[in-house]
This record gives C-alpha cells, structure tokens and sequence, in this order.
C-alpha cells in the first residue's frame, strides 16, 4: 500500500500548525477506494485559533489601499498558474475528476474566475455618488469582517476562488473550511497564499466536517459573515444557527435545471444537453437534469440522448482521455444508486444506463450514465437533486406548458432554452423563475454573476457582484465633494 500523504497540518497565522487535539481522517480517492492522505478533523480549539488571527489582521488588512491588495492577488494567480500540475492531481486523487478535465476544467475554474475578479476590481468604485439629484450623498463600500468561507468537494477550485478572491480584494480576513472529502486542492491553494506573502492571519485554513468546524464557524461571535456552497440541508440548517448572531449570509445552493428544447432547436441540443448532464459524473449544481423537450421531436431526442449515454465512456480519473470519472464517495454512490432505482420504481421508462457499476468495473464508485424517458415533473427523479449522471427527459406541448414545468420545482439556480426563434428566447429567459438562463449553448459573458433564487440559494458569485458580496454599503450625507 502506497504511504499516505500527512496532511494533518492547518495554515492558521501564516504558520502551518499542528491541530490542538488530533483527529484524524482519511482522504479516499474514489477511483480506487484506497486512501491517499490522512487529515485532521479541526476542533473548537483550532476554529478559535483561526477567528483570532483572522480578527487581529482585519484592521490593518482592510486599511491597506486598494491597489496593495489587487498586487496580492496577482501573485497568487501567478503562482496558482505555475501550480496547476499539482492542483490538478489533487483534485484527480480527492474527488476522481479525470486528469485532463481536472487540468482543462478544474483548475483553469480557478484561473478564470480570479482573472475576471481582477478585470472588475480595477474599476472597482469605493466611493460612489448616489446620483445627480443627490450631489452631497456617497454610497460607501466597505469591508464586513471575519468571514468563513465553507465550500464544497464538486468543483474545489472554482468554490474556492469564488470566496476567498473577492474577500481578499475587499478588505476582509478569512477562515476557509474546505471538505473534508475533497481538502487536499485547498492545502495546495494554501500554500500558494503563503507563498505570495499575505500578512498573517488574513488567510486560514481549518479542515473539519459541517458538525464540527462548520457549525463553530457559523456560530463563533467574531465571523461577520458565512459565505456557504453546498446542499440545501445544509444551508438551512447554516442560516438558523448563524441567525442569533444576524450574521451575513450568502448561500449557493443546489439546482434542477430545466433544459427546454423546442422543435426549431438546432440539431446538436440534445447531445450538447445530455453531455452536460454527464459532465463531471453529474456532480455540477447547474447541470441541466430536467431535458423538456417539444413532442414534435420528442421520440428522436430520447433515442439521441440514449446514444449519448451509450457513447459516454468511464474509466478511472487516473486515465487520460475524454471520459467521466468516478463520483466522489461509497454514501454519494449509494444515494445515485438509490434515486436511480426510485426511478423505475414510479414508471419513468429506463433507456441507457440503470443501477449497478459499468460492465467490467468492481471497484471504485462509479455510476453508469442514465436516460430516463417518459418522466413526469411529480416524480422523485425529476424533483430531487440527484448530483450524479443521471437525465430525466420529459414531453411538452406548447411553450406555456414548458414554462409550468420548467418552473415547478423548489430550485431557481440555471435553466436552459434552445429555440432558433430569437423572441421565444428572449419571453422564456424572462418568465423562467431562476438566477441564470443560458440559451442555445451561450455561456454566460466573463464576469457575470453564478447565484440562483428559492432552495438554490440567493448568493451572487463572480465579478462586481462577488466582491460587493463580502462588502457592507454605507450610505453618506454632507459628502463635499471639493475636499
């Protein structure tokens, strides 16, 4: 058996430090089921630890001008870029994203995300007067606090950048909790912070599980705000213990997307669909699980989808290639398992996929890429986050029929449109009850916000929206604007 990687260690004051009381836990890359590093679980002793740094550096760090603090993020991109090798293995070996896509996907996510940050911080506006009717009123921009950052195993590097970017460019200091299923990506993200030479105590890093460190986060009187990613359960549960405190929340939820595909769709829409759907083994919250598709073409989209299922290839992340990778752990495999078989249990018709590993594979968690057909919107499959590779397809009628099904569901993070008609487009973009709209296989413009609304959460992620996020506004009267 390979020696597992020690790991143990929490960056906390600009130091590496040993936990207070050890707890160890085992890191299992997903391909193989075997571990492949061993952490510590954090205890109350080490989330104190990392609010107190964090408090004792929020006064000077929120003072440092503007452009001190965008020269720090630079250097943490430049080293992140000369990084990415060994991001890109860990997040292969900690959540069994195929090797390519982890180098190609993942960690460019991260690349992305902190260029656009600094594309908006350069015109960013502190100081911003309310309008001309108000010559003497500013509205201030200003840093909240200590903040926690909680984030999710799916996509490492892109949660990642999301949060502690845009907190480092306004001003607040930080303690990240990571997953401890996936936490070895944000070790290596750590040590690229150090590297740069923040001051001590603006980042932190705690490994712990949600009970453990992420409650004593959520509830520690000294973080002003939670910035959190992951399931809905969860975020429930973050926004009633942070509420004594009436602490900021900023929640990125889980989705149902809904993909309408009307007869005039060009002809790649359903491949493009389905594809997404089985992208990154399903683990995405935006993927586009619902595939609503007009009756007219209806039979030839299942029959397309099913072929797109059957083409997916899945091997260990280990391997080069355009295949999909394992999900990432036994209890998320057992709850695909149990959802898929939910689903023949209540009449959808299975067309490509079904329960069980792929034929010649016996080890590691991987889930065969599944089409139901013939679903209706009331079924499990098609209201439950499934967070696996798994397409629920399901008929319409008319484009009034489209938009009640597309927006019945608890979720409102992402849904999709793919019409040749540019003023269906435009009326569904508007009456779909969602954060984001994507149409006919457009991604969202460089900078634009990822947030959803209802059971998705209500975060805005990314761009000039994700640095206001971690700002509270103040407004100001008797500004002389000549001083």
């Amino acid at each position: 058996m390979t020696e597992l990687l020690d790991k143990r260690n929490f960056y906390i004051d600009g130091k590496w430090v040993a936990p207070a009381a050890p707890h160890d836990f085992e890191v299992i890359d997903p391909s193989t089921e075997d571990p492949v590093a061993m952490i510590s679980l954090g205890g109350q002793a080490d989330t104190d630890a990392a609010v107190a740094a964090a408090k004792r550096a929020f006064p000077a760090w929120s003072e440092t001008p503007p452009a001190e603090r965008l020269a720090y993020v630079e250097k943490i991109l430049e080293i992140y870029q000369r990084r990415a090798a060994d991001m890109a293995w860990a997040i292969t070996h900690e959540m069994g994203a195929p090797s390519d896509m982890s180098a190609a996907d993942q960690v460019e996510s991260g690349t992305y995300h902190t260029k656009n940050f600094i594309r908006a911080f350069k015109d960013f506006e502190f100081v911003r007067p309310l309008g001309a009717h108000a010559p003497n009123t500013m509205i201030s921009w200003e840093p909240i606090g200590v903040v926690a950052l909680i984030t999710p195993w799916n996509w490492p590097m892109n949660q990642v950048t999301l949060k502690v970017i845009p907190a480092l460019l306004a001003g607040d200091t930080m303690v990240l909790k990571p997953s401890e299923i996936a936490p070895l990506s944000s070790m290596v993200f750590a040590e690229i912070v150090d590297e740069a030479g923040l001051p001590p105590g603006v980042f932190n890093l705690v490994n712990g599980d949600g009970e453990g460190v992420g409650t004593q986060l959520t509830v520690h009187p000294d973080v002003e705000m939670i910035s959190f990613t992951g399931s809905t359960r969860a975020g429930i549960a973050i926004s009633r213990a942070a509420a004594d405190g009436l602490k900021k929340v900023a929640l990125e939820l889980g989705g149902k997307g809904a993909n309408l595909i009307f007869a005039d769709a060009d002809e790649k829409a359903v491949v493009r669909g389905a594809r997404h759907v089985f992208y990154n083994s399903g683990q995405s919250c935006n993927a586009p699980t619902r595939m609503l598709v007009q009756r007219e073409i209806y039979d030839r989209a299942v029959e397309t989808a099913k072929e797109v299922a059957e083409k997916t290839a899945v091997a260990s992340a280990h391997e080069p290639g355009r295949h999909i990778g394992p999900v990432v752990s036994k209890r998320q495999w057992d709850q695909i398992q149990g959802l898929i078989e939910k689903g023949i249990a209540e009449g959808a018709r299975l067309v490509a996929g079904g329960p069980g590993l792929p034929e010649g594979v016996n080890r590691g968690y991987f889930v065969r890429p599944t089409v139901f057909a013939d679903v209706s919107n009331d079924m499990t499959i098609a209201q439950t986050e499934i967070f696996g590779p798994v397409l629920s397809i399901i008929p319409f009628d008319t484009e009034e029929d489209a938009i009640r099904i597309a927006n019945d569901t608890a979720y409102g993070l992402t849904n999709y449109v793919q019409s040749e008609d540019g003023d269906r487009r435009n009326r569904l973009s508007r009456r779909l009850r969602s954060g984001m709209v994507e149409m006919n296989g457009e991604s969202r413009g460089p900078g634009a916000f990822f947030g959803g609304v209802g059971r998705s959460g209500r975060a805005r992620e990314g761009g000039i929206w994700g640095i206001e996020e971690f700002m509270d506004s103040k407004a100001i009267s008797g500004w002389d604007s000549k001083a």
